[in-house]
């Protein structure tokens, strides 16, 4: 079955235009690594180990599967750095000041789910109160610390809903770039694939743009 266009996050947080429902309430998780693949997201939902992958995730408290999922374009841009405990080799993080687009998955989450994942990215103990949430809300984004995916970024609104998304601190040029292991693209293939629907050269030829993968071909 086709998958519908992907939506452009254009609008940002505190925008007066934008009718926000009253928090706390279900909010957009737009995963644009790994978590892409619905498979690999859902052994932070569930618990479990993923696929090529080197640890495993307790879960969420919660472990109801998102109420949907949608095909979103965010903003700025992707690059590849440090080294994944998970995968080895690069990580995937958001750059929302790189020109062009990112393409992502919006899972709709509640907020205590988003608050697990999080905690989970942060490598600590689900269970937390969702409070980074209004912060990013209000001003763009909210820190719970220095290290990676410790930064909860509103990419802006849909539905109604805010969209966030976890990165690190610091910008692309920051750090050095770290090409990602094969497990980690292969999973991140299989999730533009199956949300986006995308062919592998399309897959291909984006990945080549994103910083940090000297390894693949230039787009022609």
């Amino acid at each position: 079955m086709a998958r519908p266009e992907p939506t452009p996050i254009r609008r940002g947080p505190g925008d007066p235009r934008t009718a926000l429902d009253p928090l706390p309430g279900p909010v957009w998780y737009a995963a644009y690594g790994s978590n892409l693949d619905a498979a690999r997201f859902a052994c932070y939902l569930g618990g479990g180990r993923p696929v090529g992958g080197f640890r495993d995730h307790p879960g969420c408290r919660d472990s109801t599967p998102p109420r949907t999922d949608r095909p979103v374009l965010l903003p700025g841009g992707l690059y590849f750095a440090l080294e994944s405990r998970t995968w080895s080799g690069g990580m995937a993080f958001y750059d929302p000041e790189l020109p062009g687009s990112v393409a992502a998955r919006a899972y709709l989450l509640s907020a205590d789910q988003f608050a697990d994942v999080a905690a989970q990215e942060m490598h600590r103990v689900p269970g937390g109160p969702p409070d980074l949430i209004a912060t990013a809300v209000a001003s763009g984004r909210a820190s719970a610390g220095p290290g990676r995916y410790e930064t909860v970024v509103c990419a802006g609104i849909l539905d109604g809903r805010p969209v966030l998304t976890l990165t690190a601190p610091w910008r692309a040029g920051d750090v050095p770039p770290n090409p990602p292991a094969p497990a980690y693209v292969a999973t991140i293939t299989r999730g533009l694939r199956d949300s986006h629907g995308w062919t592998d050269d399309q897959i291909a030829r984006y990945l080549a743009r994103c910083h940090g993968v000297p390894q693949a071909p230039p787009p022609a």
